[in-house]
C-alpha cells in the first residue's frame, strides 16, 4: 500500500509538512524574545553582526543539502538580484537591529503589537504599490489599526515608534521580497552573503579594540554562537512551510508569534499593561479578527 507524501497537499488545499514546518517558525519566533533577553546587556548592533555571521553556514549547509546551491550562483551574477538583495538585506537587518534593542529595553509589548499590526500595513502596502483591491472588512480592519495607534499615541503623547518601525522595515522587507528572483531559501542566503563582509568588519574592530562579547566570556560566545541558529532556522521552516500552505492557513498561522510575545512581556517580564494598551490591544485584535474574516470570505 503507498503511503501519502507528507508534503503533498491535503484537504482544503494545506500539506501536514507545511503546518509543521509553519507552526515550528512562529513558535520559534515566539519564544525568542527569552533567548535576546539573555543578550540585553551587548549591544544591539554587535547581536545582528553575530546573527548575520553565524547564519551564513546553516543557510549555506540547506542549500547544498536540497541542491540549489547553483542558484544562488547564478544570483550573485545578476546586477539586479544583487541590488534587489542589498535592499532586502538592509531592511531585514534595521528590523533585527529595532527587535533586539526593544527586548532589551523592556519593551517586548511594542514589539508585540507591531507584528500584531503588519499584516494590516501589508494589506495597505499592496493596495498601493500592486494595485490590490481591499475590501470594506479589510479598509475596517486597517481603521481599526490606526485608531489603536491614535489612542497609544495620545496616551504617551508621541506614535509607538518601536511598533510602528517594526511594522514599517518588516512591511516593506515582505514587499520587496517579493520582487527577488529566486526562492525563500536562497534568498535568505544571498541577504546573509551580502551583510556577511560589513557584519565580519565590525567583528573585527570590536575585537581590535577589546570591546567584543564574544571574547569576554563562555557564556556571551555560545549565546552570540546561538544566534544563527535562532535566526536561521525560524525562517527557513517559515519559507518551506509558507509555499505548502493556503493563504487563509498562513494568515492564521502569523497571529502565534506576536501572541506568545505578548504573554511573554505580560506575565514573564512583567512589563506593564497599562490603561491605555489595554484598550489599544483589545481594537488591534478586532481588527485581526475582522482581516482573517476578509480573508476567509476571499478563500470561499
Amino acid at each position: 500500500m503507498k503511503h501519502p507524501n507528507p508534503s503533498t497537499p491535503v484537504q482544503g488545499g494545506d500539506s501536514n509538512a507545511g503546518l509543521v514546518f509553519a507552526i515550528s517558525a512562529y513558535v520559534l519566533w515566539g519564544f525568542l524574545p527569552i533567548f535576546m533577553k539573555l543578550l540585553a546587556h551587548i549591544p544591539p548592533a554587535e547581536v545582528v553582526a553575530h546573527r548575520v555571521i553565524w547564519s551564513v553556514p546553516i543557510a549555506a549547509a540547506v542549500l547544498i543539502v536540497l541542491g540549489r546551491t547553483a542558484d544562488i550562483r547564478a544570483a550573485l551574477a545578476s546586477p539586479r538580484t544583487i541590488l534587489l538583495g542589498c535592499l532586502t538585506a538592509g531592511l531585514i537587518s534595521v528590523n533585527w537591529g529595532i527587535y533586539v534593542w526593544a527586548i532589551g529595553s523592556g519593551q517586548a509589548l511594542e514589539a508585540a503589537l507591531g507584528y500584531y499590526i503588519n499584516p494590516l500595513f501589508s494589506m495597505f502596502l499592496g493596495a498601493v504599490f500592486l494595485g490590490e483591491r481591499l475590501s470594506r472588512l479589510q479598509l475596517v480592519a486597517i481603521a481599526l489599526a490606526a485608531c489603536a495607534v491614535a489612542v497609544l499615541t495620545f496616551d504617551r503623547g508621541g506614535l509607538p515608534i518601536v511598533a510602528l518601525a517594526l511594522t514599517l522595515t518588516w512591511g516593506l522587507y515582505a514587499l520587496c521580497k517579493k520582487a527577488l528572483p529566486i526562492g525563500p531559501n536562497q534568498g535568505f542566503l544571498l541577504e546573509v552573503l551580502i551583510l556577511l563582509f560589513p557584519a565580519l568588519a565590525y567583528w573585527g574592530w570590536l575585537q581590535s579594540t577589546g570591546a567584543s562579547h564574544f571574547s569576554l566570556g563562555a557564556s556571551d560566545m555560545w549565546l552570540l554562537l546561538g544566534c544563527g541558529v535562532v535566526t536561521a532556522v525560524p525562517l527557513l521552516l517559515y519559507a518551506n512551510g509558507a509555499k505548502r500552505l493556503r493563504l487563509t492557513t498562513i494568515a492564521i498561522l502569523q497571529y502565534i508569534a506576536p501572541t506568545m510575545i505578548f504573554l511573554v512581556a505580560v506575565f514573564l517580564f512583567d512589563e506593564p499593561f497599562g490603561q491605555a494598551r489595554a484598550v489599544a490591544f483589545p481594537m488591534i485584535w478586532a481588527a485581526v479578527a475582522i482581516y482573517l474574516l476578509s480573508v476567509f470570505r476571499r478563500a470561499r
